[in-house]
C-alpha cells in the first residue's frame, strides 16, 4: 500500500500530515493512548494531542474513557460518506450562490492554453457542456481522447455529428469521412491539424496540433465564431455525403477545370504556374 499516496489524498480534504498520520495510526490499531499513537504513527509526542484534539472536532476520532483517554476512529466508510455528503453540499451551495453575484462579461472572452493534454482537455469540456448537439471536426490520430465524453453526451440525449479529416474506420456520433481530397492538400491549406469542437451554438474550441512548437488550443462563446466554426463543419459534411452519393469524378471534373475552383480546392491562386498547367490538362482531358 502506497501510504505516501493516502497521506496526499486525505491532505486533499483537509488533514495536515500530522492529522493524516495519526487516524492511518488509529485504523491500524484502536483504542490506543495518545502515546501509543504518537509512537505507532510517528507524530511527535509534544504534538500529538493537539493532533487528536483536532480529529476530535472534526469527528474523525472519538475518544473512550478510560486512564489515560484512549483514542478510536470513526470508521473510514462512515467517515468519507461524511465529507462527500459536505463537499456536495458546499459545492452545490457555491454552485447557486456564485452564479447569483457573477456578472455576464461585457464582452466575450478567448481562452488560450497549450500543450497536448490542455488542448485535448479543452475539446472534451466542451462536448461534456453540450446539451443538445455537438459538431466535430477531427483528425483520426485525437479520436481516442474524445471517446468517452462522446458516449456520455449521446448518452444523455446528445446528438453528435462528426467529419473526420482523414482516412479512418473510427465514428463519433453520426461521422462523416471527408477523405475525397488527398492528405497532403488539406493539411497545407489548413496548415498542420486543426481540430474543432462546437456545441449548442453556444461555445467553440479549436485546437491545432501542430508538426513543431507546442500544441495549443482556444475556447470561446463569441457568437460569431461559434456561428462560423459550426457552418464549416456542417459545409464538410454535406460535401462528404455529396461526395459519397455521386462520386469523387465529378468533383474532380468540377474544381480541375476551374482555377478558381483550383485555388478554393487547394488554396493555390488561380494566376500561378502550377494552378493554370492543373486546369489545361483538365481541360485537355476527354
Amino acid at each position: 500500500m502506497d501510504m505516501d499516496a493516502i497521506f496526499a489524498e486525505l491532505h486533499k480534504v483537509g488533514f495536515s500530515p500530522n492529522e493524516a498520520k495519526a487516524y492511518v495510526g488509529l485504523l491500524r490499531r484502536s483504542p490506543v493512548t495518545g502515546y501509543e499513537v504518537s509512537k505507532r504513527a510517528g507524530v511527535p509526542r509534544t504534538a500529538i494531542y493537539e493532533v487528536l484534539g483536532k480529529l476530535v472536532d472534526r469527528a474523525a476520532v472519538y475518544t473512550v474513557p478510560a486512564d489515560p483517554p484512549l483514542y478510536a476512529p470513526v470508521p473510514a466508510r462512515d467517515l468519507l460518506a461524511r465529507l462527500r455528503r459536505q463537499a456536495d453540499d458546499t459545492f452545490g451551495f457555491l454552485d447557486t450562490a456564485l452564479g447569483v453575484i457573477e456578472r455576464a462579461p461585457e464582452a466575450e472572452v478567448i481562452r488560450r492554453v497549450r500543450g497536448q493534454d490542455a488542448a485535448l482537455a479543452e475539446l472534451v469540456s466542451v462536448v461534456e457542456r453540450a446539451r443538445a448537439e455537438v459538431w466535430l471536426s477531427l483528425w483520426a490520430a485525437h479520436v481516442p481522447a474524445l471517446v468517452g465524453a462522446v458516449r456520455e453526451a449521446q448518452g444523455r440525449g446528445v446528438r453528435v455529428f462528426s467529419v473526420l479529416l482523414d482516412e479512418s474506420s473510427a465514428r463519433l456520433g453520426r461521422t462523416f469521412h471527408h477523405g475525397y481530397m488527398p492528405r497532403g492538400v488539406v493539411e497545407r491549406r489548413l496548415d498542420d491539424h486543426p481540430h474543432i469542437a462546437a456545441r449548442d451554438a453556444e461555445e467553440v474550441a479549436i485546437a491545432e496540433f501542430v508538426a513543431t512548437g507546442s500544441p495549443w488550443a482556444l475556447t470561446t462563446r463569441d457568437p460569431a465564431l461559434v456561428l462560423v466554426a459550426t457552418e464549416y463543419i456542417r459545409h464538410d459534411i454535406m460535401l462528404a455525403a455529396v461526395t459519397h452519393e455521386f462520386g469523387a469524378a465529378r468533383l474532380d471534373a468540377l474544381w480541375h477545370a476551374d482555377p478558381d475552383l483550383t485555388h478554393v480546392v487547394t488554396g493555390q491562386r488561380p494566376d500561378a504556374p502550377a494552378a493554370r498547367d492543373k486546369g489545361r490538362r483538365a481541360a485537355s482531358d476527354p
